[in-house]
């Protein structure tokens, strides 16, 4: 039996990646850069990592890169601490030391990091998650604590502004697990003089609390339980303006966008960044983990989530473009709680639900107990699905039909926060079982079902308007012949559509809940051309795209050094199994290289490795 149903061909989507190379080229007529080489493509190349032997628990997350001192910080969560990592012999990093936070605060852990010329930033989160955590500056020779700043809670993602006279920090506010503490989401904004952090300013979201329902409106996700605006925004990653005035920060739970002017500590806006449309043609997804198949097509009437981690800005012809890895996220508080099952509300807040428990025609009740969100049984005793808008699968206005079938969009993730029908104030509008509009019936109608993550990267204007998205592309290209695996690119990709990174042989594994879930991106320039290159959480790896043209950006590599896939337990092969759940990535370029070659420096949260790739450039004769 054929295992796999392709719904668009390999040779059709690389015809369409062709296409968007020669556009491109042939509408660029801006002058090469007098006496730089610019390559006209280029491929990645497995050289080396380095292993911390622990698997599946986030020791090798984010990395950064001292090209004074040839050394790699990865930010390793399962000791809290940054591993300093010898990249003199850049194909075998060893170990030198661990920096370690406990002398700011009494179980205090890494977050993130960050490096500037000579000094290493690192984001300090409390012992308890929900109290205020550190920014701490480090001397990256000799790893002495230069100074440290209390900031938000949660202080997790944090950059340098290019003019060094700044140190942002993302403070994610996440709540704690059954939400009786939720603390605000901020950006804190260090002043640096010299070596010393000088001046702490927060950029809150206070002044937007009596905004909330215009938010909600224009497509904020503000959805958390008794939760202020402030208390509801979770900042995930910032990028800066080239000329370091502005900042733009991924509210990744919101979907939303915010800008800050870095000067004055201020949010300036707040930008909804729109869904994805599954049932346009271009932006096909397989929805289903249950039919053991490559089955990518559309969905009319399910809306892709962006909700991007990170986001890099970049610079064409005096424009900012921002760049986002749309993996998708959910908020599920509480989830591991048996008493918030039971229907106790106040113990969590789980927004995830299957398509077919949402809308079975016999309600919710049956689900108490097992994976019933407690303030959805709150709204309504049950649900059904428009079917002006579903009729394409069977649903009436008393079933679902064939829509929530396993195969096509029962064990597809949504959120049931999102979706069903409202009146002007922002009340559930309520149905009778029979389908019928009735203020004393008991069911919610959804008119639209919303995915989280779009499976993509997007390239976005300042505002958040949407330049363009990779659409299909990752997941049509997982389900071609021209996509390979491991390092030797001697595995069939579609062998392992989909699969997760911390199991063996799990084809289709991820088809129902944001696919291949892109997550980390950093952009190197080469020449006078900018590549983009997005790293992948689930199915692995790293995409390289050619983005000099931002309305125009074309496929051009794609490299996983997974090499085992097919052992239930990675962890039983650790010492071969490759590399597993790209966290972050940092490009390094040929001139700060230790042997000359650009690189990427990739931290793997599963495999506990840090992973370096080969950036080949080709050259035109």
């Amino acid at each position: 039996m054929n295992k796999w149903i392709i719904a668009a061909t390999s040779a059709a989507m690389m015809a369409a990646v062709v296409g968007c190379k020669s556009s491109s080229s042939d509408d660029d007529d801006s002058p090469a850069t007098p006496g730089v080489v610019t390559p006209e493509t280029l491929s990645l190349s497995y050289l080396g990592r380095y292993s911390s032997g622990v698997f599946g628990q986030s020791a090798a997350e984010i990395p950064a890169y001292d090209p004074a001192n040839q050394q790699i910080f990865i930010v390793n969560a399962q000791k809290g601490a940054v591993d300093v990592l010898d990249a003199r012999d850049i194909a075998n990093p060893a170990l030198v030391q661990t920096l370690t936070v406990e002398s700011i605060a009494e179980g205090a852990v890494v977050n993130s990091i960050a490096f500037t010329a000579g000094y290493l930033a690192v984001a300090v989160e409390a012992a308890t998650k929900t109290d205020l955590g550190y920014v701490a500056l480090f001397d990256a020779t000799t790893l002495e604590l230069l100074g440290s700043k209390q900031v938000g809670a949660q202080p997790d993602m944090l950059t340098f502004t290019p003019d060094g006279k700044y140190l942002l920090v993302a403070n994610e506010g996440e709540p704690n697990n059954d939400y009786s503490v939720d603390p605000e989401g901020s950006i804190s904004i260090l002043s640096i003089n010299g070596d010393e952090l000088v001046e702490v300013k927060t950029a809150g979201f206070a002044a937007f609390n009596s905004q909330e329902s215009q938010l909600k409106a224009a497509g904020v996700r503000i959805f958390g339980p008794n939760a202020s605006v402030a208390q509801d925004i979770e900042p995930e990653y910032i990028a800066v303006s080239a000329d370091s005035s502005t900042a733009w920060v991924s509210l990744q739970e919101n979907n939303a966008l915010a800008k800050v002017d870095i000067a004055s500590a201020t949010v300036t806006d707040i930008s909804p960044l729109g869904y994805k449309d599954h049932g346009l043609s271009e932006n096909a997804l397989d929805a289903s983990d249950s039919d053991d198949a490559i089955n990518i097509r559309t969905w009319p009437g399910v809306l892709g989530m962006y909700q991007p981690d990170a986001i890099y800005a970049y610079d064409v012809a005096g424009s900012t473009y921002l760049i986002t890895a749309n993996e998708g996220d959910s908020r599920a508080w509480g989830e591991d709680n048996d008493a918030y099952w039971d229907g106790d509300a106040s113990k969590g807040f789980v927004e995830e639900f299957r398509m077919k428990s949402l809308t079975d025609s016999r309600g919710f009740a049956r689900r108490v107990g097992d994976d019933l969100a407690p303030q959805l049984h709150a709204l309504a005793e049950g649900a059904l699905i428009n079917p002006t808008v579903f009729g394409y699968c069977g649903a009436t206005l008393t079933d679902r039909g064939d829509c929530g079938e396993d195969e096509n969009l029962g064990r597809l993730t949504v959120a049931w926060t999102d979706g069903y029908r409202k009146d002007a104030d922002d009340n559930p509008v309520m149905f009778d079982a029979t389908g019928i509009e009735n203020p004393a019936g008991d069911r919610l109608m959804y008119d639209n079902l919303y995915a989280y993550g779009a499976r993509s990267f997007s390239i976005r204007y300042e505002d958040g308007n949407l330049v363009w998205d990779s659409a299909d592309q990752f997941e049509q290209y997982f389900a071609s012949a021209d996509c390979m695996l491991g390092s030797n690119r001697d595995i069939p990709c579609v062998d392992y559509f989909n699969a997760t990174h911390d199991e063996g042989d799990t084809f289709d594994n991820r088809s129902d809940n944001k696919g291949p879930e892109p997550e980390g991106i950093t952009v190197g320039h080469l020449g006078d051309k900018t590549f983009a290159f997005i790293g992948l959480e689930r199915i692995g790896g790293v995409m390289a795209y050619d983005i000099t043209d931002p309305a125009a950006p074309f496929f051009v590599d794609y490299l996983n050094t997974r090499e085992d896939w097919t052992t239930e337990d990675p962890a039983a092969v650790l010492d071969s199994v490759g590399d597993l759940g790209p966290e972050g990535l940092v490009f390094i370029s040929a001139a700060d290289s230790p042997n000359g070659e650009a690189l990427l420096v990739i931290g793997n949260e599963v495999s506990g490795t840090t992973a370096v790739f080969q950036i080949n450039q080709v050259i035109a004769n």
